[in-house]
């Protein structure tokens, strides 16, 4: 029987039976493509079987594995965000933008892993052997003991590592390129994808090994493919960063074997990427509380220093703001590092709770060091630094800030106060602007808790009566044009 084309969407994996402009189940612009079904489903490249199910042997919940429950990378960043460790027979899938660094950090973890032991394998489907080997040459990692190669052809790599001695670790860079000989369409598209990564995951779970693939990403930031490969994986990190930092985030969206929005903190250098263990000192690098300053230069204003968390690790960052008239009808928001609807609402929560004219003004919100904050703990560090920038008043250098704020203008706790009070004491703070009343025995030592229930208590301590009287939320000149007509 002749089988007919179908169109598949490389965003979701939806079929059509004829060409549209959109996807109709998740509306992306452009995405369908054609491919080709075979009339019959494609067999596994592992083992064979015939029609007929085995019997499955049951085991108890509790018991002893036969592997480690964990293998060190020997990047002690990379196995922070998967939880402690590198787990046997596992799939974690990495992506990020290009030129980020996923290649670089993949290859120096293999070298890595080889050099404390275990057996590595590194294998590109977008680089020729030569190109590797000049980068681990330019890492200072060429005599690793790393296995490599250069193929996308499934079937050669499963032919390769499905034995008993397969290694401990291999890297597949990157799925896109990957192809499975069965399927009829092309590589990158959403079947080759699906099939790719389904046979070297089942080859992860059958030997033993763990696979690392390198996803690439579309201009919306997600990994390019179907949305079932991150479900088919036990871990997806998200390599970030800005091109004109140094500094990498990697971030674990999801991890089946630790904690999730746990991250790990890189700086690229000309040696590739080194750790920063502590990632706080060097996002505050440049204004550690108490430096001194040349005679006649002030702190500038619309700079508050956020204590946050990202999964169980306290980190201290720097939120800018600069509030400027605004020459539009519409004013400008621009955001980098923070969620564009939040500061939306702080906005409007200090205009109708305060009394302040925030929101005619242009907005400029920038969280420094590249680094993207996802927890609403940030809101009263964002109203310090908006108010500050408003009023043209320095927050005090020593003081650190967090806090969610709630429509009313009230301020709520959030968790891991302690963390991260005694993250802002090692690096030197002495005041800590946090909701509710702080007890004095939780505090460490040197550092002073201030209580800020309402918005309101901090427009007051940000700046004086007549800073505020002046930035009081004015007639518009279209409502002034308005009164002046009738």
């Amino acid at each position: 029987m002749k089988t007919q084309p179908r169109f598949a969407c490389q965003q979701c994996g939806a079929t059509a039976p004829k060409w549209t402009g959109f996807c109709y189940a998740c509306g992306a612009s452009n995405s369908m493509v054609e491919e080709l079904p075979r009339a019959a489903p494609p067999k596994g490249l592992g083992s064979g079987g015939g029609r007929g199910g085995a019997s499955l042997d049951f085991v108890a919940l509790r018991g002893a594995g036969s592997r480690a429950p964990r293998r060190r990378s020997g990047i002690a960043e990379l196995d922070r965000v998967c939880g402690g460790g590198l787990v046997a027979a596992s799939s974690i899938l990495v992506g990020g933008d290009p030129g980020i660094g996923k290649s670089t950090l993949l290859l120096q973890a293999a070298a890595s892993f080889a050099a404390d032991g275990g057996t590595a394998a590194y294998i590109t489907g977008e680089e020729a052997i030569d190109q590797v080997r000049l980068r681990a040459e330019r890492l200072g990692i060429a005599e690793s003991p790393v296995r490599l190669a250069a193929t996308a052809s499934v079937r050669d790599i499963i032919a390769a590592l499905d034995g008993p001695a397969a290694p401990d670790l291999v890297v597949i860079d990157s799925i896109q390129t990957m192809y499975l000989d069965t399927l009829d369409s092309a590589p990158g598209t959403v079947s080759q994808v699906r099939g790719a990564a389904q046979e070297l995951i089942s080859l992860a779970k059958r030997r033993g090994t763990i696979v690392v693939l390198v996803g690439h990403v579309t201009k919306e930031g997600l990994i390019a493919g179907p949305r079932i490969l991150e479900h088919m994986v036990d871990t997806v990190l998200y390599f970030e960063g800005e091109r004109g930092h140094q500094f990498r985030i990697l971030r674990a969206v999801k991890n089946r074997f630790g904690a999730t929005d746990e991250i790990g903190v890189f700086e690229m250098s000309d040696r590739g990427l080194v750790e920063v263990p502590n990632p706080s000192a060097l996002f505050l690098a440049d204004r550690a509380p108490g430096d001194d300053e040349e005679p006649g230069a002030g702190r500038a204003a619309g700079a508050a220093v956020f204590a946050g968390i990202e999964g169980t690790r306290p980190l201290l960052v720097e939120v800018q703001a600069l509030v400027a008239p605004s020459p539009l009808g519409t004013p400008r928001r621009a955001v980098v590092g923070w969620d564009a609807t939040r500061l939306a609402m702080i906005t409007a929560v200090l205009d109708a709770r305060c009394g302040l004219s925030v929101g005619i003004n242009d907005i400029y919100l920038n969280v420094a060091g590249g680094l993207r904050i996802v927890e609403p703990a940030a809101d009263l560090a964002v109203a310090a630094a908006l108010v500050s920038a408003l009023t043209e008043t320095p927050v005090p250098p020593e003081v650190v800030l967090f806090g969610e704020i709630g429509l009313s203008g009230r301020v709520r706790p959030v968790g891991h106060a302690e963390a991260r009070l005694k993250e802002a004491a090692k690096l030197g703070f002495a005041e800590a602007w946090m909701p509710g009343r702080p007890a004095t025995r939780s505090l460490p030592t040197g550092l002073r808790g201030v209580a800020i229930g309402h918005l309101s208590e901090l427009a007051a301590r940000l700046a004086p009566p007549s800073a505020l009287l002046r930035q009081r939320r004015q007639p518009s000149a279209a409502s002034r044009q308005l009164a002046a007509t009738r």
